[in-house]
């Protein structure tokens, strides 16, 4: 009989000790949400402002000083852009709906009879009905708590991104203290420049193609007549960040409210059809070609973040869940005792996303660091 294998004390009791942390630091995000959530998303929007700031220095003649103000301003106006964009179009939609709707509840109605004389059941609810069965002023209430909540976060995400703005000034010193040696110093800035890498690479990718599904979603709604296209672009845009959830949002808000809009079943069909083949298309053929190694992560992992950090911080955790699981491979890759878990999350073994290419079959190298520079350390904070 073959023996079972012995895990060392030390290697048993170190795992452990990691599976404890990892459990109380959950904890710990999940109380301290209200803080770190704003918190998170301004580390984000500092990432953006940095990888702005490079793009106008690489592609303008700004110095270095003035590419950050102007990328500043963009990210800030963008960010402000955005939630305005939402509310408006939020407030444009249902007064278009309210304009409407004297037809809304008898199209429901006639939904609901269509439904029930497809599968020849008798007695079908009115829109009434279901509406008297749900407690709507509950959920009036849960989304007027989120809208403010929202507002509020809004406040301190841009308190927060002014504080780290102002810390960058002496982050130069403050990692020279940290790493006194050189060699642990450039370690340190190039686990930096993985992290930055990967989620600007994220960011890239998503962006992109998330202007090419806009673009032909637009075109598709404007085709078939339904109202406010732009608001509903500027939403499947915005829930493209999303993973998983993001998609099946795009492809199921605009004919379902089609249904509602339309007297015909054919303009939903045309929507849901189309909007699945741009999908389709752009998820399965051009999306995992931009990827490359930016976005080395198993859809697995990708699937159990959207998971873990819907729960623990909501929408915003959604939206942030893939680049925290790049920022959490890039960094657990760095310690011995942590770095089976950077291969768990990695899609394909090697966590590092600069990795070299692979020749023969043989696993590639470490990659080699470039020293740290002052920009580089700068840019870090």
């Amino acid at each position: 009989m073959k023996s079972a294998i012995v895990t060392p004390p030390e290697t048993a009791s170190r795992n452990a000790l990691a599976v404890i942390a990892t459990v109380a630091a959950g904890a710990a995000v999940y109380w301290l949400r209200d803080i770190l959530t704003p918190l998170a998303m301004a580390i984000f929007l500092l990432i953006m402002i940095d990888g702005v700031k490079r793009t106008i220095e690489a592609r303008t003649p700004l110095p270095r000083r003035w590419a950050g103000v102007a990328a500043l301003a963009l990210v800030v106006l963008a960010f402000f852009a955005s939630i305005g964009i939402i509310v408006n179009g939020a407030a444009g939609f249902f007064g278009e709906a309210s304009g409407v709707s004297q037809n809304i509840g008898p199209r429901i109605d006639q939904i609901i009879r269509d439904i029930y004389g497809l599968f020849h059941l008798v007695n079908p609810p009115t829109a009434q009905d279901l509406i008297n069965s749900i407690d709507l002023r509950g959920y009036l209430a849960s989304t007027a708590m989120q809208v403010q909540g929202i507002a509020s976060s809004a406040f301190f995400v841009l308190v927060y991104l002014g504080f780290l703005l102002a810390s960058q000034m002496g982050f130069q010193r403050k990692i020279v203290a940290m790493f006194p040696a050189k060699a642990h110093r450039d370690e340190a800035v190039a686990v930096f420049q993985r992290v930055r890498g990967g989620v600007e690479g994220y960011l890239w990718v998503q962006a992109v193609t998330g202007i090419m599904i806009c673009a032909a979603a637009w075109l598709l709604m404007r085709a078939v007549g339904l109202q406010n296209a732009e608001f509903w672009t500027f939403v499947i845009f915005i829930v493209g960040f999303i993973p998983v959830l993001g998609g099946a949002v795009a492809g199921l808000a605009p004919p379902l409210f089609a249904l509602v809009q339309f007297s015909s079943y054919w303009p939903a069909v045309i929507l849901l059809v189309g909007l699945q083949i741009i999908l389709f298309v752009v998820g399965n053929f051009i999306q995992p070609r931009m990827q490359g190694d930016n976005q080395n992560i198993d859809p697995v992992v990708v699937l159990l973040a959207l998971a873990f950090w819907g729960k623990l911080w909501g929408v915003v955790g959604m939206f942030l869940s893939t680049p925290l699981a790049v920022m959490a491979m890039a960094v657990l890759a760095e310690f011995q005792g942590s770095r089976w878990m950077a291969v768990l999350l990695s899609g394909d073994g090697e966590p590092y996303a600069d990795k070299g290419p692979r020749k023969g079959g043989k696993t590639p190298p470490k990659p080699r660091r470039k020293p740290a520079t002052k920009g580089d350390a700068e840019a870090a904070g």
